[in-house]
């Protein structure tokens, strides 16, 4: 990825709080590019752009709900959801099932898989924005 699309991506990602809204609440900023559905039943939702060149996903999931028992076995439950909404974010970015994700990679990122991300804690929700170049 050329230096000024990192770039890019990079001051996009720094700022992502501006651009997320929880329950659609848009602010009059037009429709949600791209949203996640959490447990409770909230929206969060993405009003901002993509940068140019890239896919962007999101997911979100509340911080303190419990962490299924046979993912806690699996994946640890220390920091579980803020390595599970990167997970499902970059699968959503990527296009790519969770459960194929999860069978190669478990929750982490593999090298040959160029993407930034950001995972942020947002009032009681982890939430995480993944950029994927379009030309991977």
């Amino acid at each position: 990825m050329p230096r000024s699309d990192r770039a890019g991506v990079r001051e996009l990602l720094d700022r992502a709080e501006e651009h997320l809204r929880i329950d659609g609440d848009g602010g009059g900023d037009g429709v949600s590019l791209t949203r996640a559905y959490t447990a409770d039943s909230r929206t969060v939702g993405w009003y901002g752009p993509a940068p140019a060149g890239h896919r962007l996903a999101i997911d979100a999931e509340q911080s303190d709900a419990t962490v299924p028992p046979a993912l806690a076995a699996r994946y640890g439950p220390a920091n579980f959801w803020a390595r599970w909404t990167r997970a499902e974010s970059l699968c959503k970015a990527y296009d790519l099932p969770i459960l194929l994700w999860l069978r190669r990679y478990g929750l982490e990122v593999p090298h040959d898989r160029p993407a930034r991300w950001r995972t942020l804690t947002i009032d009681d929700l982890t939430v995480s924005v993944a950029c994927v170049p379009l030309d991977r």
